[in-house]
């Protein structure tokens, strides 16, 4: 009996031990996947609500469900990310806390969920739409491709991550199947992706100094002198499309009462630069609009003037 009793002494341990381990790895696992950046495939929602179909229930069932699969397929892509990257993030100041660089994610665990998520993902995508899982197949090819050798090629880099946005607006097109969205969209969504893209890189470059290199060997081919004139070029473009945009579309309201939204928009962009060059902020898009509250007031103050303006006054 007192034999039988420490052996369950001695067993507890090893089951917590065990518990403790799958816990952090759960939880290094949703880290990764960063549910956070989901908010990226908010840009789904885009063709739903300028279509004005926002409370038509079968479009936006079925752009809820194109959300998820996106989400599941965007955390494929951060999977195989961080694994290519695992090296160079444990240099940086910051990602080097990340679950796999530190060690609380294993890659055998990673290399496993990167697998089985399209394999979950696309064939579900399919029954939903074949066009919208062949822009998905997309989407993840090309960031795959990016993770082994596009991100390597300067400019190009930037341009690939924007080629994200706009992956992600075609596909909600083509689960909506628009009658009224306008091509200017896509345009100010790609010029609003660069901005946010070169913006990044200018952080980085910043951020890291004299170990940028050792970090992402492409913030060697950049300066932020070049980076500084390229923010100005695509800003004047966002700006530029999203004017063009509210007083040229077709089946906006007549009095052009969609231009009244351009301040939040210029507001928005301000306070994104303001952040950028004496804040020191705008490393990752989605962190800074998670934490800046003047810049969450402005998307919620020009989301609310949208949805007024095409729904209530048609």
């Amino acid at each position: 009996m007192a034999q039988s009793e420490n052996s369950e002494r001695n067993f507890t341990p090893a089951i917590i031990g065990t518990e403790r381990t799958l816990f952090s790895q759960l939880f290094g696992l949703l880290r990764t996947m960063r549910p956070k950046q989901w908010i990226k495939n908010g840009f789904l929602f885009v063709p739903l609500v300028f279509d004005r179909k926002l409370f038509d229930a079968p479009h936006l069932l079925e752009t809820l469900a194109g959300f998820a699969l996106w989400c599941l397929i965007s955390s494929t892509v951060y999977l195989i990310n961080d694994l290519t990257d695992i090296e160079a993030d444990r240099a940086h100041p910051t990602k080097r806390t990340r679950p796999l660089p530190s060690g609380q994610l294993s890659k055998g665990v990673a290399i496993g969920i990167a697998i089985i998520l399209p394999l979950i993902s696309f064939p579900l995508a399919y029954l939903l739409k074949p066009a919208f899982a062949l822009t998905l197949l997309i989407y993840l090819v090309l960031q795959i491709a990016y993770s082994f050798r596009l991100k390597h090629i300067v400019l190009i880099d930037v341009m690939t991550l924007a080629s994200a946005y706009l992956l992600r607006v075609i596909g909600g097109v083509l689960l909506v199947e628009v009658v009224r969205f306008s091509p200017w969209l896509y345009l100010f969504t790609t010029m609003l992706a660069l901005f946010l893209g070169f913006g990044k890189r200018r952080q980085e470059l910043v951020l890291l100094q004299e170990n940028a290199n050792n970090h992402r060997a492409i913030l060697d081919q950049y300066t932020i002198g070049l980076l500084d004139e390229m923010i100005q070029i695509v800003t004047g473009a966002t700006v530029l499309t999203y004017a063009l945009y509210t007083f040229s579309a077709e089946g906006l309201p007549a009095n052009h009462s969609m231009m009244l939204t351009i301040p939040f928009v210029l507001y928005g962009i301000f306070r994104y630069l303001y952040l950028i060059h004496v804040r020191g902020e705008g490393g990752a898009p989605d962190e800074v609009i998670l934490r800046d509250r003047p810049l969450q007031a402005t998307v919620l103050l020009w989301g609310f003037a949208v949805l007024l303006i095409l729904y209530l006054f048609k």
